[in-house]
């Protein structure tokens, strides 16, 4: 089967997104395509402000485009409603951003075994995948801490079990290293990798930083609102990768 034969994770097709601002329109995202294939991880690139959020916003079912489509897994997703939407967020989709957003009164395990529960897995199953993905990353010695407990690259990773807890399809990772220092990040980012290909994960992530990037399958630009996809382009230097 050749790779045309092969549905995507993730498709985005003339997708538009404009604000008002002011009593003006602002156009963020001027009709961006994008194709993700199974077991395939993007980096998303772009200055700040050049719309990276509100397109993995859109990719996320967060958001709605003001035009174009949206397809999982060859469903078209554009114009569902808000409960399907909110069902396929939960058993299709796995989020990681910047900030952790852990719940302070559970401890590591807890926060991985609660969207499992949400998902309808009975408790026994959900602690027993809590505890394999937190041994994966790295953190067996902490499952009983609550995150004022963990470092800032401890409590990602929890964050990051959290995301792949229901075995989502495709990862959406919002500069998911951004608050860490470069060491701990390394660290973050290799594990997230990781884990991603040996569950042969579909993974978009937005990130500044180059050197990660470079090791993702390939990379995409959003600049002035449009996605090129950096293998047209004949040199990319760090210089104009912002």
């Amino acid at each position: 089967m050749n790779k045309n034969e092969i549905t995507p994770t993730l498709e985005l097709k003339k997708v538009v997104k404009n604000f008002k601002q002011g009593g003006q329109k602002l156009e963020v995202l001027r009709g961006v395509d994008l194709d993700i294939m199974p077991g395939e991880v993007v980096a998303l690139i772009g200055p700040s402000g050049s719309g990276k959020s509100t397109m993995l916003q859109i990719a996320g079912l967060l958001d709605r485009p003001s035009g174009g489509n949206l397809y999982l897994d060859g469903q078209n997703c554009s114009k569902l409603g808000d409960a399907m939407r909110t069902s396929l967020r939960r058993d299709y989709l796995g989020f990681v951003y910047q900030y952790h957003n852990l719940l302070g009164d559970f401890d590591a395990t807890e926060n991985v075994v609660l969207p499992q529960l949400i998902a309808g897995v009975n408790i026994k199953e959900a602690e027993e995948r809590a505890k394999w993905l937190l041994n994966r990353l790295g953190l067996g010695k902490r499952l009983k801490h609550r995150p004022a407990e963990l470092s800032g690259g401890e409590q990602q990773r929890v964050a990051i079990a959290r995301a792949l807890a229901n075995a989502p399809k495709l990862l959406l990772a919002d500069e998911p290293t951004g608050n860490l220092d470069p060491k701990t990040a390394e660290i973050v980012f290799s594990e997230l990798i990781s884990i991603v290909k040996e569950t042969h994960l579909s993974a978009l992530v937005a990130t500044h930083n180059f050197e990660l990037a470079d090791r993702m399958d390939r990379k995409v630009k959003l600049e002035d609102g449009r996605l090129i996809d950096m293998r047209a382009s004949a040199f990319v230097s760090e210089e104009n990768f912002y």
